[in-house]
Parts: C-alpha cells; sequence; structure tokens
C-alpha cells in the first residue's frame, strides 16, 4: 500500500525467506555464502588496488555492504559489493578530487540510492528489454572469461589495461610467460566442477559407472555427505593442498596481494562541507546512476537464473543506499550488485539472504583468522571458478543462427548492440545507448502502427480515418491529408473519423493544426468525429476543441502550440 505521497514501504526480502526456512535450506546458504566469500576476497581487493586504493578498501566493502545489501535488500540472491565496472570511475574520482572527496561522493550517492527507493524509481528499470538484459548478460559473461585467462594460463603481466583489446595484446605479449602448473590446476578446477555432481549424484552414465565400480564404498554416508558439498569449495581446498603440497610455482593470493589485513577497520568521518558537495555532482550522481543500473540489471538477471521471486527494485535499491552510505566511513569504496559472485551464489545453492550475509561473515574470518592460510590459494584456482561462473552464466543459445533466426530485427540489434558494448566499452556505456536505441525502435515501430486512410471522397466531403497513436514520431503521416485539404475545391468538408485513435500527443496536437489552418484557408471546415477519452482530454486541454468550434486557429503560423 502506497502513501499519498507514493512513498514505498521498508520490508527487505529476507523477512519474507524467513518464512518456511529450514535446516536444509540453512545448509545450502551456508555452503554458498562461504564459496563466494573465498572467491570475493580476491576480487575485493583486486577491484580496490585497480581502482587506486588500498587492498583493505575492497575487502571491507565487501564485508559491510555486502552484509547490509543481503540484510536489507529487496533479492533473495543477490550479493552485493564492490564492482568491476566502479575500477575506471573510483580511478578518476581518486585522480581528480582524491580520496576523502571519493568517499564524500560514495556516501552522497548512498542517499540519492536511498531516496530513488523510498520514491518508487526503481521500477523504471523494469522498462529495460529483454533483449538489453541477455546482450549485457553474456557480454559480462564473456568479460569473466576474458578477465581470467591471464591467471588460468599463469601469464606475468605488470598491469592489465582497462579494455578488452589492450588486455588481449598484453597477454599476446607475454604468452612466453605461461605457466603449465597453473593452467593444469586451472584445467583440473574445471573438470572438477563440471564432473562433482555427476560422480556423486548419479546425474550421468559416467557418474552410475563410477558408482558401480566404486560399489558399496559409493554408497556409504561419506560420499553421501560429500554430495552436499559444493564443488567450488572442494576444488578450492583440495588444489590449494595440491599446490602447497608440492611447493608449486604458482602465483597466490599471498604472492601477488602481499598479505590481507588482520584488524578491523576505524570508523572516520570525512572532511565534509556543503562546498565540498557542491562540487562532486557530477561523480555523485555518475556513482549513484551506475550503481543502481547495475544492481537492479544484476538483480533481473538473479530472478532469471534462480528462480525466486521477482526482487523488489525500491527496496533493493534503499539497501543500496544504506550500504553506500555507511562503507565509506569504514574507508569503504562504490558498493552495487556483482554478477560473478550473484551467479555463484546461486550455483552454490543459495537460496536467501542468508548466503549473502554468510558470505560477509566469511570474510571477516578469513581477515580476522585465517590470513595466513588464504595465503595459499592459488589463484590459477580461483580463475577456474569464475570461467565456470562464466561458462554457466551466458545465455549462449540465444546466440545460435537458429534462435536468431527466431527474433525480430529490433531484437536482434538490441541485443547484440548490447553485447557488444559491454564487452568492447563497459556496462555503462552498453545500458545507455541500448535504451536510447530501444526508444529509438520502439518509436519507429509505434509510427509504423499509426496510418491515415481513405474512406470516401465525395465533394463537398471529404473523410478519412485514423488509426493508432498520432504522437511525434508519426505526425508526418498526417501530411497525406494536409496536402489533400490544400487542393481541395474551395468549401470542401474534411472529416475525421477518429474512433481508432488511440493515443494523441502534443505534437500531435500541432499537426491537426496545421490541417486545421489548411482547410480554413480554402473556406472549408474540419470535424473530427468519434474521438476517444484520451485524444478528446488532449484536445480540450490545448484549446484545440475551441478552435474548431470557432472556426480560427488560435496561434498564428509558426507560433509555439499550447499543448498538455
Amino acid at each position: 500500500m502506497h502513501s499519498p505521497l507514493n512513498i514505498t514501504r521498508f520490508r527487505p526480502r529476507l523477512l519474507d525467506a524467513m518464512a518456511g526456512y529450514d535446516r536444509g535450506r540453512f545448509f545450502k546458504d551456508l555452503g554458498a555464502g562461504a564459496t563466494v566469500g573465498i572467491v570475493a576476497l580476491p576480487l575485493a581487493m583486486a577491484f580496490a588496488i585497480a581502482s587506486g586504493l588500498k587492498p583493505e578498501a575492497g575487502i571491507w566493502t565487501a564485508i559491510i555492504a555486502g552484509f547490509l545489501i543481503s540484510l536489507l535488500g529487496g533479492s533473495a540472491v543477490q550479493i552485493g559489493g564492490p564492482a568491476g565496472a566502479f575500477i575506471v570511475i573510483v580511478y578518476g574520482i581518486v585522480e581528480r578530487y582524491g580520496l576523502a572527496n571519493l568517499l564524500i561522493s560514495t556516501a552522497c550517492a548512498g542517499v540519492l540510492l536511498f531516496a530513488a527507493g523510498l520514491f518508487g524509481l526503481g521500477r523504471l528499470v523494469r522498462f529495460v528489454p529483454l533483449s538489453i538484459v541477455v546482450g549485457f548478460t553474456n557480454g559480462i559473461a564473456v568479460l569473466i572469461l576474458l578477465s581470467q585467462l591471464k591467471d588460468l594460463l599463469g601469464l606475468t603481466v605488470a598491469k592489465m589495461p582497462a579494455d578488452v583489446f589492450s588486455q588481449l595484446h598484453a597477454m599476446a605479449l607475454q604468452i612466453g610467460t605461461f605457466n603449465p602448473y597453473a593452467f593444469a590446476l586451472g584445467l583440473a578446477c574445471l573438470a572438477g566442477l563440471a564432473i562433482w555432481p555427476m560422480l556423486l549424484r548419479g546425474e550421468s552414465k559416467v557418474g552410475l559407472a563410477v558408482q558401480r565400480l566404486a560399489g558399496r564404498i559409493a554408497r556409504t554416508r561419506a560420499v553421501q555427505v560429500g554430495a552436499r558439498l559444493p564443488g567450488p569449495i572442494v576444488a578450492l581446498v583440495t588444489l590449494t593442498l595440491v599446490s602447497w603440497g608440492f611447493d608449486l610455482p604458482v602465483e597466490t593470493i599471498g604472492t601477488r596481494f602481499g598479505g590481507i589485513p588482520d584488524g578491523l577497520p576505524t570508523f572516520a568521518l570525512p572532511d565534509f562541507s556543503w562546498e565540498t558537495v557542491k562540487q562532486l555532482v557530477t561523480p555523485t550522481l555518475t556513482i549513484a546512476l551506475l550503481g543502481a543500473i547495475e544492481s537492479l540489471l544484476c538483480a533481473r538477471v538473479a530472478d532469471q537464473l534462480s528462480g525466486q521471486p521477482r526482487h523488489d527494485p525500491n527496496q533493493e535499491l534503499m539497501a543500496q543506499g544504506i550500504a553506500n552510505l555507511v562503507a565509506p566511513f569504514f574507508g569503504g569504496m562504490p558498493a552495487t550488485g556483482t554478477i560473478a559472485r550473484t551467479v555463484t551464489n546461486i550455483r552454490s545453492g543459495g537460496n536467501s539472504p542468508i548466503a549473502g550475509i554468510v558470505h560477509a561473515l566469511t570474510l571477516l574470518i578469513v581477515v580476522l583468522l585465517a590470513a595466513p592460510l588464504a595465503r595459499h590459494v592459488p589463484l590459477a584456482v580461483l580463475a577456474g571458478i569464475l570461467v565456470f561462473v562464466g561458462l554457466n552464466m551466458g545465455e549462449w543459445r540465444e546466440f545460435t543462427p537458429g534462435q536468431l533466426r527466431h527474433f525480430s530485427r529490433h531484437y536482434r540489434l538490441l541485443m547484440l548492440g548490447t553485447f557488444f558494448l559491454t564487452v568492447v566499452f563497459d556496462l555503462t556505456v552498453a545500458v545507455q545507448v541500448g535504451i536510447v536505441l530501444a526508444c529509438a525502435l520502439f518509436i519507429r515501430r509505434m509510427s509504423g502502427l499509426f496510418s491515415v486512410e481513405l474512406v470516401t471522397m465525395q465533394p463537398p466531403v471529404l473523410t478519412y480515418r485514423l488509426y493508432g497513436a498520432l504522437f511525434f514520431g508519426a505526425a508526418a503521416k498526417l501530411d497525406e491529408a494536409v496536402n489533400a485539404a490544400e487542393s481541395a475545391p474551395r468549401g470542401m468538408t474534411l472529416v475525421l473519423d477518429a474512433t481508432h485513435l488511440i493515443y494523441l500527443d502534443a505534437t500531435g496536437v500541432d499537426a491537426l493544426r496545421q490541417l486545421h489552418r489548411a482547410v480554413l484557408a480554402r473556406d472549408g471546415l474540419l470535424r473530427l468525429e468519434s474521438l476517444q477519452p484520451q485524444p478528446l482530454e488532449v484536445i480540450v486541454r490545448s484549446g484545440f476543441a475551441d478552435e474548431l468550434t470557432s472556426g480560427r486557429p488560435h496561434a498564428a503560423e509558426g507560433q509555439e502550440p499550447s499543448g498538455p
């Protein structure tokens, strides 16, 4: 129920998820949350470093913002935290305005996000076409795959560039540093993730054969318990032990990042002033816009993959706002919904916000207690996990020639265009261009539905019938009637049958005014018949109804017409 001010009520999805929550669901969430927490650790550090910040900025953002987004958000499975889409934006803000102003911009963006959700603006994202969502999802999947090639191959690249083609070029230049041990660990991880459920649950002929060979062992309690363990955890633990036990020469969390901070962050207020806030309007709006778009599109993707009830976009924006308001006071960076970690959560069995809370607590435990152990995790294993996530995340069937033939040209253009822009440029550009292109194609399609049909031409009466919506994209189609009026005999009555005219805007009224002037110039009469409620209301409010009654236009030629 909305108030008269259309303010959205504050109700986190966690409250609904707790209805009927049992031990089985908890253990699924526990395994999924632990998996995502482990996967999130190097990502959070890497995002912070690439953004020009210290590693702990990403870690505490993942812990604090991730906890608040899951606790207060409107999605059952979305995982929040630092995201790759923010790297370029955050780096630019830090370089231009400084770290303190980044924290202020992030906090102010949090206020804007909360206000947007409070006043119900989150539902506007649901107008994003499905073709854009599919193109965005597949584009992100490709970016995940490409971003993990360096660690999967064990290449030595001092600093990876931001754009895709530069990344591929940098990796090609360093192909001579290929590490077969890292590549073997990554492939073993991928293979293990693929066959783990089949071996232990008998989901294929291979699994059944292995179970027959194993005999009674395959039916023991240990195997039944093992079948419940998420594949990523099994791969991470076993391959880390292999790497550490054999002292393989591969890059690990410890060798790349030097270590993980093991103390709690301190609460600190940045130097805040109204003059500073006014100078940070552009970066604040940029952070808020990107955070809103990415989090809500990520939530839509999560809805499709998880089968959970649809997310509440307004509640999600309010949670994102609170998270971005709080995290900067602990040295955090901007946070939003994250595709890779959300999909990892879904694939690992996460089914409620508890998994996201566990993910944040797992990170906290690692930081406070298990930092020395996490140092030994090979980055190639983490790359294998994320490659598996990317392969399962993409809706590749939508890009096959057979499937593409079933779509309209408009759908194909939007989907492939969004995919291309996401991969080559970034998510923000892809979504902005995709939405503009969707609007342009929608206007073109709607204009194609409007038509003017000549019904009778029996002097002194000329009758046309209008179909569809007469709006700014279709107003030119009324030129045929205008030309006919200009060449008609004097004293002609022009009748417009508006029975099938369903929509009229100010530009449409202006087109009717031009037709009216052409008719009056020939001493004729213009009649509009059978108007539907919406066109009638617009005609009355614009004053055009009075012009028709008086027989003369209110505005001279070239003057701006009055409109709704």
